[in-house]
């Protein structure tokens, strides 16, 4: 390369003072410098026009219960699939309150998912250490996210109990400690199994060194959130003041009894604009899941209009709505409030935020990051303005707890929902039968579950 093209690439004190300069000419720049290094940027960017008209009032509202929490933990996934199913379980109960324990959950994941894992690192184990696959499931492990597929394999497979049977721990209100150390087990694990491949070790073998690892992470995971029950003894007084006793029960037996939800009959949908992502097929990714040979991961793209209509007729029917979206952007954390205009960015810096929802995909400015319910939505003449949240923050945030979301931020950061095949349109329904299309492990509709 030439020493031109060098002085070229580099960034010259010319261009700094052409940058300065730029700043110094803004009638508003050193005012906006005044205040932000004093305050949040988003104190100053809040647009207060979308605060004042953003009331916490609907015309179809399902909830009547508290919120939960998932503390310090990255489990809304589970929070909003037992939120879900819990609304037709109290009903069941006759109770005004309840919560499964999203703990028994969490457990029953986090060895399934390290199953899983090691299953790919066997599948993968000729090829290289720095092949990006290997890379990428060695970086994700063991971590707190997932997805609706991936709750429905746990219930399935290892049924629910009531919260009070196994309580949240330490660990699994704040999980990052547990977390790295079963991460070790996991990568460690990895390293063991990929030595037996080395030295052409069996199958056999190495299925055996992954039950050795499963095995410390059986006991690590029960350090910190305590044994799952096989079963337990229920009882419980209705809201009538009338006492219950069912006896002993197994964890599948509780489910089998109180969750009516049909979750078999539930399909996943998604809004990706991408070009590479062609509306009306269906998709998995690669290496997404936790339960070896449990529900598959699929889903079906579909326009953002068809998923709202399909959102909205669930609610008007008294169904909440499992979905998941990119909660961080254009959010009032406090006020729980969401607006695709609700911090005036533009205006603060006099700078270009101009990029679509797909360009943000491709360029990784935006993705699913957390799965709430759908609990309410504001119709004007038929079309939402507005939609309920049941949020898994507990009830300091927003409407104790409920957020609030204008329709605007729905089109642009609204990625998933489930919903029964039942609310699919004809053309829908028949591309849902169809054979998904493969993505790699790190495309971004698989971001929840990390």
């Amino acid at each position: 390369m030439s020493s031109e093209n060098r002085v070229d690439r580099s960034l010259t004190f010319e261009q700094i003072t052409q940058f300065k300069d730029v700043f110094d000419a803004s009638e508003t720049s050193s005012l906006m410098q005044n205040v932000v290094t004093q305050r949040d940027v988003n104190e100053v960017a809040l647009n207060r026009g979308i605060v004042t008209e953003s009331v916490h009032s609907f015309s179809n509202l399902l909830d009547d219960w508290s919120v939960t929490n998932q503390a310090r933990s990255g489990r809304c996934w589970m929070f909003a699939g037992l939120n879900m199913f819990r609304v037709e379980s109290k009903d069941v109960l006759n109770v005004k309150e309840f919560e499964f324990s999203q703990n028994y959950l969490m457990f029953w994941d986090k060895i399934e998912r390290a199953n899983f894992l090691l299953e790919a690192i066997i599948e993968t184990s000729d090829k290289s250490i720095d092949d990006r696959t290997v890379s990428w499931l060695l970086q994700r492990g063991v971590e707190d996210g997932g997805q609706w597929d991936m709750f429905v394999s746990l219930v399935k497979k290892h049924g629910v109990v009531p919260k009070t049977v196994m309580p949240e721990t330490e660990s699994s209100s704040n999980s990052m400690r547990m977390n790295s150390m079963l991460n070790y087990q996991y990568r460690q694990g990895a390293k063991k199994i990929r030595a037996l491949y080395s030295r052409e070790s069996g199958l056999e073998e190495m299925r055996a060194s992954k039950d050795e690892t499963l095995s410390a992470m059986y006991q690590i995971l029960a350090i910190h959130l305590g044994s799952p029950p096989d079963r337990f003894f229920w009882q419980w007084r209705d809201k009538d003041g009338d006492f219950q006793r069912d006896g002993y029960m197994t964890p599948m037996e509780f489910a089998d009894k109180y969750i009516v939800t049909p979750m078999d009959d539930y399909v996943c949908l998604v809004h990706d604009p991408r070009e590479s992502s062609p509306s009306g097929k269906t998709f998995t990714i690669q290496y997404l899941g936790n339960v070896v040979d449990g529900v598959p991961i699929k889903y079906i793209n579909v326009g953002i209009d068809v998923m709202k209509d399909i959102a909205s007729r669930m609610i008007q029917d008294g169904k909440p709505v499992w979905m998941g979206c990119d909660t961080g952007k254009q959010m009032h954390r406090d006020l729980g409030i969401w607006d695709a205009e609700l911090f005036d960015y533009p205006g603060v810096y006099e700078t270009d935020f101009s990029m679509d929802k797909a360009e943000r995909l491709e360029y990784h400015q935006t993705r699913m990051t957390h799965a709430m319910l759908f609990t309410g939505v504001d119709l004007v003449d038929g079309k939402p303005r507005r939609w309920r949240v049941e949020n898994s923050w507990n009830d300091k945030v927003g409407d104790k707890g409920f957020c609030l979301m204008n329709d605007s931020w729905f089109a642009e950061y609204m990625f998933e929902i489930s919903a029964p095949k039942s609310y699919l349109p004809p053309d829908i329904l028949a591309a849902w039968e169809g054979d998904p299309i493969i993505l790699p492990p790190w495309d971004p509709m698989g971001s929840l579950a990390g």
